[in-house]
């Protein structure tokens, strides 16, 4: 559906030269969403696979396992899209206080994104409303180290930004001026809270998604954070029980597309357009994740059989192989903090490990040497991995 230019634009003067910022209007859209049959039914089959993911998620005996790497994944996969070149390895690898084999700062970057993600989910489960001051409090952790860190972390933004272009004038977009920025985000907050009145969690995910990105309220960090409210929103409103929803690799497949529908809802006021791609990359997204979370079972029992076949080092083994799964790129210091089995039994293990082609290692040295659950990882790494 066609509507009107969704907000105002207002002439600001930065960086030398005269703008038009765009002041976006208020949630929900007016006139209200029309839902025509297509629409209707992309948005419950959406619904559906949420419902599958978060029914299987209450099933599977290694979901704290798999919350870990889906966790990190998602870090990964969301500062790939602002250019960083860490993968999943590096950061478990940067976890171990080991190097990585990329910048410190890129993959200081994933790690701030981790750490983010679990403060903000922390203080949900204490209560804490999805709020602006949530909001801030975890940009302050994106933005506590490494690049971004002079960008006024946990603070909305006191100067004008723009989005591409090497100045404003060659800019594709210019958020609200600095005296909009806190009017803006405060409706937003309204609307995330129920005013002016209740909006479905998943459509109010949608919503709030693409106005967060257009007031981009923050001088850094606006994307990562945008991507991250989703599913913040989608577990504060009970729609998943645990965070294994993340839409970054779909963004990341589909980006011009993305990017064109954001800017279609503030010049057209075609939100249905936008919803009906939210509602595709949420039944897409949800789908993949049950089949990565079934692969990745099938595989632990897999290994598990074989493992057994060990005979007596298959208790101790089938101990390191289920630590691994936390941490599929690890070293034998962490797997004898983890396991409590002593340094020699765990090098025999993963000895046993890698001659069941289960486990590789990553270095070639006599200490601190690393291993990786090779399939495991593999299977997690799909749609992370770096151009060659």
């Amino acid at each position: 559906m066609k509507r009107k230019l969704q907000g105002h634009y207002v002439t600001v003067s930065t960086a030398g030269e005269k703008v038009r910022a765009f002041v976006p209007s208020p949630l929900p859209p007016r006139p209200p969403i029309e839902w025509s049959p297509e629409l209707r039914t992309k948005f419950d089959a959406a619904h559906v696979a949420i419902g599958k993911l978060d029914g299987i998620s209450t099933f599977l005996p290694e979901i704290s396992i798999l919350l870990y790497v889906y966790v990190r994944k998602e870090a990964v996969l969301s500062s790939m899209i602002e250019g960083t070149q860490s993968s999943l390895s590096d950061l478990l690898l940067f976890e171990l206080d080991m190097e990585p084999g990329v910048p410190l700062d890129d993959v200081q970057e994933v790690s701030n994104y981790v750490a983010a993600m679990y403060h903000g989910l922390k203080r949900l489960e204490e209560g804490f409303p999805l709020s602006l001051r949530l909001i801030k409090e975890m940009h302050g952790i994106l933005l506590s180290k490494g690049r971004g860190n002079n960008q006024t972390p946990g603070e909305f933004r006191r100067s004008q930004n723009w989005i591409d272009g090497t100045r404003p004038g060659n800019a594709s977009f210019v958020p609200p001026p600095v005296d909009q920025v806190m009017p803006c985000m405060d409706k937003l907050e309204w609307f995330l809270h129920d005013r002016p009145g209740p909006t479905p969690p998943l459509l109010k995910a949608a919503l709030s998604h693409v106005q967060f990105e257009t007031i981009h309220p923050f001088l850094d960090g606006n994307g990562r954070l945008g991507r991250l409210l989703i599913t913040m929103l989608l577990c504060e409103q009970k729609l998943l029980r645990h965070p294994i929803l993340y839409l970054s690799l779909y963004f990341k497949t589909h980006r011009q597309r993305y990017y064109e529908l954001l800017d279609n809802v503030r010049l057209t006021g075609d939100w249905e357009a936008w919803i009906e791609f939210f509602a595709e990359a949420v039944t897409a997204t949800a789908t993949q994740a049950v089949e990565t979370s079934k692969h990745l079972v099938d595989l632990a029992h897999e290994d598990r059989r074989r493992i057994a076949a060990l005979g007596r080092a298959s208790e101790s083994t089938l101990k390191v192989q289920g630590a691994m799964m936390a941490r599929p790129v690890t070293d034998s210091n962490w797997l004898v903090e983890q396991t409590g089995i002593t340094p020699a039994t765990v090098n025999k293990c993963l000895r046993h490990l890698q001659r069941l082609g289960i486990v590789q290692e990553l270095t070639e040295r006599k200490r601190n040497r690393v291993f990786s659950y090779k399939n495991y990882l593999q299977i997690l790494n799909r749609g992370t991995e770096l151009p060659a």
